[in-house]
C-alpha cells in the first residue's frame, strides 16, 4: 500500500487506517472479480495478475473495454456514483487484488484534497482511453486498435508498475482488443517493422509509445 501513488500523499495516520481496513483476495484465472449489478463494496487495486474489463449486451454480445495489469485500481466511479458495479471484471491470469472498503475510500475523499486530486485524474485518464477505444472502434481498423489497446496499457498513470515491457501473449492481446489472434500478429510485425515496439516471447517490449499512439495502417 505504501508504494501506491496515491498513498504517498496521504498523512500517516491517513494511511495507518488504509492499510488497516484494506484486504487482500486471491482470483484464479477465469474467475469473476466484479460483476455488473452486483454490489460495490470495495475499491479494487490490482497487486499481480491481469483483469478484463467488459460490458454485456442483453443479446449476450460481449464488449472488452480494456485490461488492467499490475499497478492499476479501478472501480472509484462505480463507488461514487452508485451502490452496483457497471461492468464485469474477470482475471485474464490468477490475480491477486488489493481491496479498500467502500467506507473508507469515501473517507479519504473527504479526509484529502490530494486523494481527491489523484481520483479526478484517474476519471479523466478513464474517459479519455474510453472516447479512444470508441474511436478506433467505430473509424479504424483492427491492426490500429491492436495498437491503441497496447499504448493504454502503457499509461503510467493509469498503470505506475508497468515501465516499458509487459508480459502479454498475442492471444491476451486478443481478447484485450477484440481482434482476431491473425490481426494480432499483423499488428505487431507492422508495430516491430515500424520501429514501435519488440516482439518477445510472450512479451512486448515498447520502443516509441508516442508513435504507437499514432500509429495508422
Amino acid at each position: 500500500m505504501r508504494a501506491t501513488l496515491w498513498s504517498r500523499s496521504l498523512s500517516e495516520p491517513q494511511l495507518r487506517r488504509v492499510c488497516a481496513d484494506v484486504r487482500e483476495r486471491f482470483v484464479p484465472r477465469g474467475s469473476v472479480v466484479c460483476h455488473s449489478g452486483a454490489q460495490v463494496d470495495f475499491w479494487h487495486g490490482v497487486v499481480d495478475g491481469m483483469i478484463k474489463v467488459s460490458l454485456v449486451s442483453n443479446t449476450g454480445k460481449t464488449s472488452t473495454l480494456t485490461g488492467l495489469t499490475a499497478g492499476a485500481w479501478f472501480g472509484e466511479g462505480s463507488v461514487l456514483r452508485s451502490t452496483t458495479w457497471g461492468f464485469d471484471g474477470v482475471a485474464m491470469r490468477d490475480t491477486q487484488i488489493a481491496m479498500v472498503p467502500r467506507e473508507t475510500f469515501l473517507w479519504l475523499m473527504e479526509e484529502s484534497q490530494a486523494f481527491n486530486r489523484f481520483v479526478i485524474s484517474q476519471l479523466n485518464e478513464r474517459l479519455s482511453q474510453f472516447l479512444a477505444i470508441i474511436e478506433a472502434e467505430r473509424l479504424e481498423v483492427a491492426e490500429v486498435r491492436v495498437a491503441r489497446c497496447l499504448a493504454w496499457l502503457f499509461n503510467p498513470l493509469l498503470y505506475p508498475d508497468v515501465g516499458l515491457r509487459l508480459e502479454l501473449t498475442q492471444q491476451e492481446i486478443g481478447y484485450l482488443a477484440g481482434v482476431p489472434r491473425q490481426r494480432v500478429n499483423r499488428a505487431l510485425r507492422l508495430m516491430e517493422d515500424a520501429g514501435l515496439l519488440k516482439i518477445e516471447y510472450g512479451a512486448v517490449q515498447v520502443l516509441d509509445l508516442a508513435g504507437m499512439r499514432s500509429f495508422r495502417v
